[in-house]
């Protein structure tokens, strides 16, 4: 298990690489995290219902993106019960509640202290069936264990690690200083049977001499009995996507920048990790954007990407008090490319309507002739579908067959009154794509286009580094830096 001393230590990246570690020992792997906060979730293969068999798998639902990677990079398919609880955040108070890939309405509107005993056999379940089944099984935790306030109702650090006997790695960022500090912190706050399961301490993102550490690791070593087994280098290239925020502007990828695409990063963003593989195209420069000024000085070239949200009436009403509508449209206007992804195609259109109180009404930036009803059913499913014929910045798609995913609320379809008077998005993907008539803006409900090869190609004549590049790399780095026989002992 990899437990972190706060958020940001490198958690999921160092499962990642676990994972592909141990899978490429040959040996059957599986990721497991019990509880994920994020707006970043992908469609996976759900679990059956009852009379299906314990185990079955069936119909769609959503993981926290970081365990579907730590599942690609285990050579597994990746399930629900990889992260059978995933919490969504619609506010800063409330979040929607995903059991087993699929929302529950009873947990959503159920207190944070009260979910733990009633989520709690689902989580246990889930973990040992994993167990059973695969060679090694390798748990994320989340933020720190040592958080003893949330401590009694913890179902996502020490109580799976005790559940599972399982050996605990506790990796900590030393780029934020005070790394022994926290190491030594989060091991007192534990209980003794907790501390027990401690079986190295990692330090991540370190730049500089790894002898200038010492004596600090013996000593620690001292007071506590766990050895530091890895200190792993500051990496700004990995080319695994961010779970928790928007790149780091220093991993701009490489070469003359040729095109801009504006990202525009509201409060409530999601699934922004899609757009990973733009940041490794050369030529190609990632800006995420919260200001008129972010935007200033485009070219019609190049682009302003209105990306998925969590709430969409929200970020739209954000979007505008910013004055970023009015920057939107007057790209759009000079013929600027704009792309709106999933909840981005939704402000795209002329309104928002919502009717069963699921999101909210407003109206929309107006630059398609759209309108979106949301509805209380969600959409989640895998998605491949060949766009037709486009126009204009996006007629590089056409034909293209395209693969990725759909999870939303609305159904988006022709502004009736506007159609009447034939004022007609053209919708070049069936139910799933819009282009406007002038072929400079398109919206689109299939989340993930960019880590598709072939579109990636179409559009840039490029191709980012693959996946399988990704994960190898990551678990070349591991087995560089943790100590002779240190990965082999966690699984002995």
């Amino acid at each position: 298990m990899v437990l972190g001393t706060t958020s940001g230590a490198g958690k999921s990246w160092l499962t990642t690489a676990l994972c592909r570690h141990y899978a490429r020992q040959g040996l059957k792997v599986a990721p497991f995290k019990a509880q994920n906060m994020s707006n970043n979730a992908r469609v996976v293969e759900g679990v059956g219902g009852e009379g299906e068999g314990a185990g079955a798998m069936s119909a769609w639902g959503e993981i926290g993106s970081a365990q579907y990677f730590q599942a690609l990079a285990a050579r597994a398919v990746p399930d629900v019960r990889m992260n059978p609880l995933l919490l969504k955040p619609e506010a800063d108070t409330h979040s929607q509640v995903v059991l087993m890939g699929q929302v529950s309405a009873e947990l959503t509107a159920m207190p944070w202290r009260g979910r733990s005993e009633k989520v709690w056999p689902q989580i246990a379940t889930a973990l040992d069936a994993l167990r059973a089944e695969n060679d090694v099984v390798v748990i994320e935790g989340a933020g720190s264990p040592a958080e003893i306030n949330l401590h009694a109702s913890d179902i996502v650090n020490m109580r799976v690690a005790r559940h599972a006997q399982a050996r605990c790695l506790l990796v900590t960022d030393i780029d934020r200083g005070g790394a022994f500090a926290h190491l030594y912190g989060t091991w007192a706050l534990l209980s003794e049977d907790e501390r027990a399961l401690i079986a190295g301490f990692v330090l991540n993102k370190f730049r500089g001499d790894a002898a200038l550490l010492a004596p600090a690791p013996q000593m620690l070593q001292a007071l506590t009995g766990v050895p530091t087994v890895a200190t792993i280098p500051m990496q700004w290239h990995h080319g695994l996507p961010e779970e928790d925020g928007v790149f780091d502007d220093r991993s701009t990828a490489a070469g003359a920048v040729h095109t801009t695409v504006a990202v525009i990063a509201y409060p409530r963003i999601s699934n922004l990790d899609e757009y990973q593989p733009l940041k490794n195209v050369p030529g190609l420069r990632l800006q995420w954007v919260r200001s008129p000024a972010d935007v200033a000085g485009l070219r019609p070239n190049d682009w302003i990407v209105l990306p998925g949200s969590k709430a969409t009436a929200a970020d739209l009403a954000w979007l505008r008090t910013q004055g970023l509508d009015q920057s939107i449209a007057a790209h759009a206007g000079r013929g600027g490319t704009v792309l709106g992804v999933c909840g981005g195609l939704q402000m795209l259109g002329e309104a928002l309507i919502d009717p069963e109180g699921i999101d909210g009404n407003g109206p929309g930036l107006g630059l398609l002739p759209l309108v979106t009803v949301f509805e209380p059913a969600k959409t989640v499913r895998r998605t491949s579908a060949a766009f037709g014929q486009l126009t204009g910045a996006w007629a590089p798609l056409s034909g293209v067959l395209a693969e990725g995913y759909e999870i939303h609320h609305g159904q988006t379809a022709q502004h009736p009154a506007m159609a009447a008077k034939g004022d007609v998005a053209r919708e070049v993907m069936p139910g799933i794509a819009w282009q406007n008539p002038a072929g400079n803006v398109l919206g689109v409900y299939l989340h993930g286009l960019f880590e598709d090869a072939a579109v990636l190609h179409a559009l840039f004549g490029a191709q980012a580094p693959t996946l399988e590049a990704v994960f190898d790399g990551l678990a070349d780095g591991v087995a560089r830096h943790f100590g002779p026989g240190v990965l082999d002992a966690l699984i002995a």
